[in-house]
């Protein structure tokens, strides 16, 4: 008898998946050529995220806009890491965000028809409304 009120106790209190709420978490990419280390980095950090569950959203800005520009990523493969732009797919793939910063897109002088699949130009706003609703954020 001690056996089945045990058992009727953890059933009870046992949580499911979909009680529990999903993390968040911004990866700010600040670098692309300048500093392919960074840049392929951070998309580690993103695809580990974004496999473990987490809300994961990808901020290209400043020099990192570069990579939302379609062909940009193509020869950036650090020695020791998947080339960039292999681990950027795969994480659109695996359900993970990107969005690029608008000012900083137009700054250096590309536009919508350059952006990579899976990319979203935003501005500052949208990066905000993530990170006010609880998400952690690391930027490289």
């Amino acid at each position: 008898m001690k056996e089945a009120s045990i058992i009727t106790i953890f059933k009870k209190n046992k949580k499911t998946s979909e009680e529990f709420e999903m993390g968040k978490l911004a990866v700010s990419i600040t670098n692309a050529k300048n500093d392919p280390d960074k840049a392929t980095v951070g998309f580690v950090v993103a695809n580990a995220s974004v496999a473990s569950g987490q809300e994961t959203v990808v901020f290209l800005n400043v020099e990192g806009a570069y990579l939302g520009a379609e062909g940009y990523a193509d020869d950036i493969h650090e020695e020791g890491f998947t080339p960039l732009k292999q681990l950027m797919e795969q994480f659109v793939e695996a359900g993970g965000t990107i969005w690029v910063c608008s000012p900083c897109f137009k700054k250096r002088g590309l536009n919508e028809e350059q952006l990579v699949g899976g990319a979203t130009i935003v501005g500052g706003a949208k990066l905000v409304e993530f990170l006010s609703q609880g998400a952690a954020c690391i930027t490289y």
